[in-house]
């Protein structure tokens, strides 16, 4: 597991773990859950053109930091073989997080089911 993902209050927290905070140049990310557009499991992205590390780590099979593809900002923090889960965003400095969690679709149902309720 590189992150601890949990959904407080109004906002999904999410939190590197040990030396991903440093790899990933994240200490923790707080997005309110009216920016979040939807969540899903896709373990497909790994093998997807990530773009330019900016900054960031890449070794392989491991992911983390800021990635910038076609415009797009992602926040990527994940090791091969986990099962990523892919965060869109809207009105936020990135435009999706791509995620290494336990239990990727508990948590992604969970994510889902708070933005229903906004």
């Amino acid at each position: 597991m590189n992150n601890k993902v949990a959904i407080v209050g109004q906002t999904l927290e999410i939190e590197p773990q040990g030396l991903d905070k440093m790899w990933s140049f994240k200490g923790k990310l707080v997005v309110p859950l009216e920016h979040v557009l939807g969540a899903s499991e896709d373990p497909g992205i790994l093998d997807d053109a990530k773009g330019l590390r900016s900054p960031g780590l890449h070794v392989p099979g491991k992911w983390a930091g800021t990635y910038i593809e076609h415009g797009e900002k992602t926040f990527w923090n994940v090791t091969r073989p986990e099962s990523p889960i892919v965060i869109q965003l809207k009105d936020e400095h990135y435009d999706r997080l791509v995620l290494g969690v336990e239990q990727p679709r508990e948590l992604v149902n969970q994510i889902n089911a708070a933005i229903t309720k906004q």
